[in-house]
């Protein structure tokens, strides 16, 4: 598959670069990501390096699909659609990166990705997933705007670098109604989602 780039208000999503490297390499210095997230702990410079052109051949497989965030060209996170099983099903991941948080890109940029992975157009996919290690309430928070329903606590569920975590699960479907409800495992009531 081809990559696509993705624009919204405020952001450009689209493969990464080798320019990336060292922001990549900077963002994914911070804890939060490195604890809530897939990438290598402690991460390199070279896991940076090392990542742009592997993205490049997930695309060509069309299996994971990653996009850089860039606000005014300045990288503030990734986001994709990962294990795409070829029969309509995907999962939702991103990190943001610290400096980027707490303004609602985020989320602005994962509804343009779930909305493009619905598409007919896109990736023309019937039932999103997203997964995260509870406790990860900023991630719960974002897919809870998206209109994400809530399945459950799954216990030791999720593999990391650092091991194994409990994880918290949760789907959209291509025909939802996106409004949010409630998750008792956020246990607050739904407010507006800065991502």
């Amino acid at each position: 598959m081809r990559p696509v780039v993705l624009r919204t208000a405020r952001l450009e999503l689209s493969v990464p670069t080798d320019a990336d490297v060292e922001a990549i390499y900077a963002a994914c210095q911070d804890a939060d990501i490195q604890r809530y997230t897939t990438v290598p702990s402690p991460y390199e410079r070279r896991h940076a390096e090392e990542f742009v052109p592997k993205v490049a051949r997930e695309w060509d497989e069309a299996v994971h699909l990653t996009w850089a965030m860039r606000e005014q060209g300045v990288l503030v996170g990734m986001i994709g659609l990962y294990r795409l099983s070829g029969s309509g099903d995907g999962e939702i991941g991103y990190w943001m990166a610290a400096e980027a948080r707490g303004r609602g890109l985020l989320t602005e940029a994962a509804r343009a990705v779930v909305d493009w992975g619905f598409s007919p157009e896109g990736a023309d996919l019937v039932r999103i997933e997203w997964h995260a290690v509870a406790g990860n309430v900023a991630s719960a928070k974002v897919a809870r705007a998206l209109g994400f329903a809530f399945e459950g606590y799954r216990r030791q569920a999720l593999v990391s670098p650092t091991g194994r975590d409990d994880g918290w699960a949760a789907a959209l479907l291509r025909d939802d109604d996106r409004t949010p409800q409630p998750w008792a495992v956020l246990g607050d009531p739904i407010a507006a989602v800065a991502g």
